[in-house]
């Protein structure tokens, strides 16, 4: 039997461990090693970065990370994958061959560029095109021993790898949506393993220390196993697996560059410890648009949050908002937006000064950095002794900062020069799909027969689902799972998109869509305009909707004895 090529992850983000990419060379075989240091936020990071210094815009810990290790993977034969080049894919190239050439290490660098748009509109900071995983596959199939990538999608760094082993066409739709789904769930390194998992509490809290990397078994057939090095901590079982394949998606179809997978038609299934397989991954011809990423700066932002403590919490936050207000309507300069947030974090007769005080928290904003700025910070300092009793902040007042905006814009295939770099100087262009398919929602599946009725009682649906939320632009995204067939029948009926509404109020009068996953005994929910201009804005206490999930399990609801 023909061994499976084994890709593994050494990053989910611009600043995950930094010691990871030793961990995964030297904890067990590997092929391939991909790293994700990109999301919406880093592209607006990387573009200031490069407004200081136009010779920057790329991930400088990958390059600190290679000085370690780059001996460790050319010894070993392993070659790294990463999208590290963010705005800058050639300087990061360019950087790599001066380490190597330093070290004395004999390797090829290859890079992936034509994602930058910026050109093409106006106004912004960075506008990148998401890339597929053939330009990466051109620059492996010539030998490439590192490939640097700018804004290609997350799931490309593996399917591109896989792509190129197997010598699979751009019609093989089955076996590159097979890769695609595995290079998502590898994507975001330990929540793969683990990491940020709903029903951690349930396993030996020494293994989830210090949780080791994932890795993507991914055969011939595009079918894979999720696994992680022996030893390393962590666990790989189909909760976290589902977990991982909720993450940032919506319905059944997830669409890429290069391949739509039909999440619908995944199966998982426990192959061992620490081993889960998935197959039966369909694929469809990829839609005819590329989404672009747009990051411009909106303005400048403050933040004050001031602390109210022990009796008349409510009187005493009208007391300071007025205050507040009444300070921006006599400097005549009020901010364009005002937003305050009252969170009741405050107990009754507490024993703690903290777990007695409540935070009443305003946010401004304005294309002015001084309207936001000192006369915002000016004004909430001199109320220190003439407000309401026990005055004072969690930390003192800024000037304005900067924040930034997302938007998603979409161009033809073919309007992108995609275009493999290789290491001798060649420039491979990497052709747009021949056949495309235009993206559509996919028919409703009939839902499973519902519970009989009996008992309930009122309870968390977190004892009886697991879920896992993130952002996309403005948009939120709140993955849900049951673990048992009962379970999901009692879900698939309850959980609609109205009583989602109900139980988390914010989401009360926002569009919301709910997409039905029976494979995987999930629901996921796609809210629309939830986190305003997305997570650089900063528009609410969780701007990427990280714990929306775990919000929404901490939520009481009539629930079937017999699941509890």
């Amino acid at each position: 039997m023909t061994c499976p090529l084994r890709i593994g992850n050494a990053s989910g983000f611009y600043g995950d461990r930094f010691d990871a990419m030793r961990e995964m060379l030297t904890g067990g075989p590997l092929d391939v090693l991909t790293g994700d240091y990109l999301a919406e936020l880093t592209m607006l990071i990387l573009g200031r970065d490069r407004l200081k210094n136009p010779d920057g815009g790329y991930a400088r810990t990958f390059l600190r990370q290679l000085e370690e290790c780059l001996g460790l993977a050319y010894e070993r034969s392993v070659r790294i994958v990463a999208n590290a080049g963010g705005l800058n894919p050639a300087g990061l190239a360019d950087a790599v061959r001066a380490l190597a050439d330093r070290l004395g290490i004999p390797v090829r660098v290859a890079h992936v560029e034509g994602d930058d748009l910026t050109g093409r509109f106006p106004g912004t900071l960075a506008a990148h095109a998401y890339l597929g995983g053939a330009g990466i596959a051109a620059c492996l199939r010539e030998g490439a021993d590192i490939v640097v990538t700018g804004r290609v999608t997350d799931a490309a760094l593996v399917s591109g790898p896989a792509a190129a082993h197997y010598g699979w066409g751009p019609d093989a739709y089955d076996r590159l949506a097979g890769a695609g789904v595995a290079g998502h769930v590898l994507e975001c390194g330990t929540q793969a393993t683990g990491g940020n998992y709903s029903f951690f509490a349930e396993h030996d809290i020494r293994r989830l220390r210090h949780p080791g990397f994932p890795v993507a078994e991914i055969h011939e057939d595009g079918s894979s196993v999720i696994t992680k090095h022996d030893g390393t901590g962590g666990i790989v079982d189909t909760g976290t697996v589902t977990a991982q394949l909720l993450y940032e998606t919506s319905g059944a179809r997830y669409a890429g560059p290069d391949v739509t997978a039909r999440l619908d038609s995944v199966r998982l299934t426990q192959d061992g410890p620490d081993r889960v397989r998935i197959d039966g991954v369909r694929g469809e011809a990829p839609p005819p648009a590329l989404k672009v990423g747009l990051n411009r700066l909106g303005g400048y932002r403050n933040e004050v949050v001031f602390v109210l403590t022990g009796l008349d919490i409510e009187a005493k936050a009208a007391l300071v908002r007025d205050q507040m207000e009444a300070a921006f309507d006599a400097a005549k300069s009020r901010p364009a937006q005002v937003r305050w947030e009252l969170a009741r974090t405050d107990r009754p007769d507490a024993d703690t000064e903290e777990t007695t005080s409540a935070l009443l928290r305003l946010v401004v904003r304005d294309t002015d950095a001084e309207t936001v700025g000192r006369a915002v910070s000016g004004a909430a300092v001199e109320l220190g002794l003439g407000s309401y009793p026990g005055f004072h902040l969690t930390a003192p007042p800024g000037k304005g900062a900067p924040y930034g905006v997302f938007e998603a814009a979409y161009v033809e295939q073919g309007a992108v020069e995609h275009v493999a770099v290789l290491h001798d100087g060649r420039r491979l262009p990497v052709s747009p799909p021949a056949a495309t398919r235009v993206l559509e929602a996919a028919e409703m599946p009939p839902l499973p027969e519902p519970l009989p009725s009996g008992p309930t009682r009122r309870a968390p649906l977190g004892l009886v689902a697991g879920a896992r939320s993130g952002d996309k632009g403005g948009d939120a995204n709140i993955g849900v799972w049951a673990r048992t067939d009962d379970a999901w029948r009692w879900l698939a009926h309850t959980l609609t998109a109205d009583r989602l509404r109900a139980l988390l109020p914010e989401c009360a009068g926002l569009p919301v869509t709910r997409h039905v996953l029976p494979n995987l005994r999930a629901l996921n929910f796609v809210v629309e305009g939830l986190l305003g201009e997305g997570v650089a804005a900063q528009a609410r206490f969780d701007p990427q909707a990280k714990a929306l999930g775990e919000w929404l399990r901490s939520r009481h609801l009539e629930i079937p004895e017999a699941l509890l």
